[in-house]
């Protein structure tokens, strides 16, 4: 039932920007969205870190896109954005969504997307 949605990705030149969303629905009343951010995986390598905004609106990026991307949410706090400007080639990877949930008896739980492709091209 938990969905957690992503769109924007694509095919961009370098010095470039693209915008994510990424939308979090079907999560139980009273639950709570603890955190909600982005990592990637590029093709050979590990999934990495990108960014990440709690719920009191505290935001961390990852020092490799510190400066070129930004976050943003809607009120609701169920719909996150990723605003990549400056892409590089090796922004090149699959991002994916994340997102994770206290229900009402306070048990986390970790929710991925099903990814978006970004390709950087030189």
């Amino acid at each position: 039932q938990v969905q957690l949605v992503e769109s924007g990705g694509g095919l961009v030149q370098a010095g470039g920007s693209l915008r994510l969303s990424c939308t979090l629905s079907g999560i139980e009343i009273g639950s709570d969205i603890n955190l909600m951010g982005w990592y990637r995986q590029a093709p050979g390598k590990q999934r990495e870190f990108v960014a990440l905004i709690d719920k009191g609106g505290h935001m961390n990026l990852a020092s490799s896109v510190n400066g070129r991307f930004t976050l943003s949410r809607d009120s609701a706090q169920n719909t996150l954005w990723l605003q990549m400007n400056n892409l590089q080639s090796e922004d090149t990877a699959v991002y994916y969504c994340n997102a994770v949930v206290a229900n009402f008896h306070s048990r986390l739980n970790e929710y991925w997307g099903q990814g978006t492709q970004v390709t950087v091209s030189s």
